[in-house]
């Protein structure tokens, strides 16, 4: 029973009950104010409770925050921040541990249990297996604890990174949250744009974690902790590595017991992540993912609530098949009729509502928004089922190069570049030839090859936008991203993980992680609106990793080992039905409709006044758009369009934007 909520808080590293340098216009601010305003900042994630506590410490304080979105005990005695009152611990959480009616049995000789809480479970765990009782928690979560004994403050991100954690360490203190929003709130944090941050975002349509677009704010990594004591030491660990933790039996089963195994815990996974006390509903797309989330959660629930997406414009529009889902199982199914003006109307309050941009986020804040109204505060969605299970178009066509691109890797460094530099003259500016002619470049890595695919703009396009003060300012213009993913990939294939399971590896920690994940998280709670990810569950993905390529690599039959495992609970019309990810038709509005917004955020006085971007080259690749010309995709322009907006409103509009740059910009 537990909080779905925002979370934060702060240490101090001073001893000082004042922030110096600080002040309103009553004085100086204290550290419990401070931690208010960031509570304050993300309401919107926990409009049930809100608390705010602070714990003298030896040398400091440390005050913990949450705003509460009660689901199961929505009674005070789920009021966090929650104390360990036998020990003097505190904790401040977010999320759901599915299994803690098991653990409580465990930790029963730590003390009675006062509430009927997973947090306090998770306050208990700690107290008797201390960091090591992370590998015990089955679910999705955040927390911050105070180590009354040990004087520190531990931070945990559960093993897929479904719920954020954000933190930074400054001059005195050290501070945290569920969002960069709320950091940037308690004016302890200066708004400098990172610049290398923002090259990795024109990417990749995200920031890759663990940085923000904020200097110094960073992203605590999924499947880690980190503890900072009252000097403000800093240490970090993993508790759970997905390569490391791909089950190992997996790789001798035969396809009959891979596909017994994962019915088994598709099952248990669905079942335990129907536990609630609040109204509950599914997403339901009419797509492969989806509907088999639908189709299990019927056989434990007596009518699921169903909500799709219905579009005007009918070759974006996928409602026949959720309604043939819908009919199935006998759902209790909701349309959201989705029109342009309808959309405009709520754009500039979604823009608003994103605390790092994504090219990709609007699409989850519309139905999140829909199925929020409709009295549903729990949703189950079908993520993850297209990362796990060789669903991406990227599986097949890595699979189809890796071999010749490792062995044309090998060859002479002056071979391959003027073999690009061929491909680049003959495609002139289009995305295929740019992306062509980096692989030809490269050294033939899987990583390379991967970041290529996922790449919105090339790293020549980017450099062609951007200002040249900006890019002077840049460290580097090598990826971050390539060396760490690299690494991991590397030791992926030393230990025998299957190539469709590194493909899976590069997908979870890089795509899923830094766009589909944050997104959900930060659109779907921007309506106080919890959504869980069975096919996430930690037992399934590490069973999934280790299971040979021959059981998923499709044979005709798309994630075979999903589907076919599930045996009759799909219909051939939903299995075998051209594949179409969830999207809002932006090609067509970006042109119409959302013309004027796109205008006001790529205009040239904006974009000096920013300095990040060159006028003349964005509004030259936007003249080329609404021209129609087909060398300009839509989703290379809105990520300039969203970056400009969250720039405007977070860096600007604050009135307090520092810059590196030496562009002669008044700031």
């Amino acid at each position: 029973k537990s909080p779905m909520c925002g979370i934060a808080g702060i240490l101090s590293t001073t001893g000082n009950p004042t922030l110096n340098g600080i002040t309103t216009g009553s004085g100086p601010v204290t550290w419990e104010e401070a931690a208010r305003r960031m509570v304050g900042s993300i309401r919107h994630r926990g409009p049930d409770d809100n608390g705010i506590e602070v714990i003298p410490a030896r040398s400091g304080v440390c005050v913990l925050g949450q705003a509460r979105l009660a689901i199961l005990d929505v009674s005070p005695a789920g009021h966090n921040p929650m104390p360990d009152r036998e020990r003097g611990n505190w904790i401040t959480y977010n999320g759901e541990v599915y299994n803690y009616r098991s653990l409580a049995p465990l930790v029963a000789d730590m003390g009675p249990l006062h509430s009927g809480t997973d947090t306090e479970v998770i306050l208990r765990a700690f107290a008797k297996w201390g960091i090591p009782a992370l590998e015990k928690l089955r679910g999705m979560f955040a927390f911050a604890l105070w180590d009354n004994t040990g004087q520190k403050l531990l931070l945990a991100r559960d093993r897929l990174g479904i719920k954020p954690l954000y933190y930074v360490q400054g001059n005195g203190f050290f501070a945290f949250a569920s969002e960069v929003r709320a950091l940037l709130a308690s004016s302890l944090v200066e708004r400098n744009l990172d610049h290398t941050a923002v090259w990795q975002y024109l990417g990749y349509q995200s920031v890759p974690a663990p940085r923000t677009l904020i200097e110094n704010v960073r992203m605590l990594p999924p499947g880690s902790w980190l503890t900072v004591d009252c000097s403000g030491k800093i240490e970090t660990g993993r508790y759970w590595d997905a390569i490391e933790n791909a089950n190992p039996e997996a790789r001798h089963d035969s396809y009959e017991t891979s596909k017994g195994k994962v019915l088994r815990i598709l099952q248990e996974a669905t079942e335990i992540h129907l536990l609630s006390d609040v109204p509950l509903g599914a997403f339901l797309s009419g797509g492969i993912d989806s509907s088999a989330v639908v189709a299990l959660m019927s056989a434990v629930s007596q009518k699921p609530k169903t909500f799709s997406v219905v579009f005007d414009e009918k070759r974006f529009d996928e409602a026949q098949y959720a309604t043939l889902i819908a009919q199935k199982y006998n759902t209790e199914h909701t349309e959201i009729p989705l029109s342009q003006e309808a959309m405009l109307a709520d754009l500039p309050t979604a823009l608003e509502r994103m605390d790092q941009p994504t090219g990709d986020g609007v699409n989850t804040y519309v139905v999140s928004q829909a199925v929020r109204r409709a009295g549903v505060t729990v949703a189950l969605s079908g993520l993850g089922g297209d990362e796990f299970f060789a669903g991406y178009p990227s599986f097949t066509r890595l699979e189809k190069i890796a071999g010749p691109l490792k062995v044309w890797g090998n060859a002479p460094g002056f071979v391959r570049s003027l073999a690009a530099k061929t491909v680049q003259t003959l495609g002139r500016s289009s995305v295929q030839a740019a992306k062509a002619a980096a692989m030809m470049e490269s050294e033939g890595t899987l990583a390379e090859a991967y970041l290529l695919l996922r790449q919105v703009l090339s790293t020549e396009q980017r450099t062609r936008l951007l200002a040249p003060a900006f890019l002077a300012s840049l460290n580097e213009t090598a990826d971050p991203y390539a060396g760490s993913l690299g690494q991991a990939l590397e030791q992926a294939e030393k230990a025998g993980l299957p190539f469709l399971s590194q493909v899976s590896y590069a997908e979870a920690t890089t795509y899923m992680n830094d766009v589909l994940l944050r997104d959900t998280d930060q659109m779907s709670m921007a309506h106080a609106l919890e959504v869980r990810v069975p096919l996430l569950d930690h037992v399934l993905v590490e069973y999934v990793l280790g299971v040979p390529d021959v059981h998923k690599r499709p044979n005709g039959t798309p994630k075979r080992l999903l589907v076919e495992s599930l045996g009759k609970l799909l219909p051939e019309e939903i299995v075998y039905r051209p594949k179409q990810g969830f999207a809002l038709p932006f090609e067509v509005w970006m042109r119409g409709g959302l013309k004027a917004l796109c205008e006001r955020a790529l205009a040239p006085e904006r974009l000096h006044r920013h300095g990040i971007f060159n006028p003349v080259m964005v509004q030259a690749m936007w003249l080329d758009f609404l021209a129609g010309s087909r060398e300009v995709s839509w989703s290379r322009l809105w990520v300039l369009v969203v970056l400009s907006e969250w720039i405007e409103r977070n860096i600007f509009s604050s009135g307090r934007y520092n810059t590196r740059l030496q562009s002669g910009v008044t700031t």
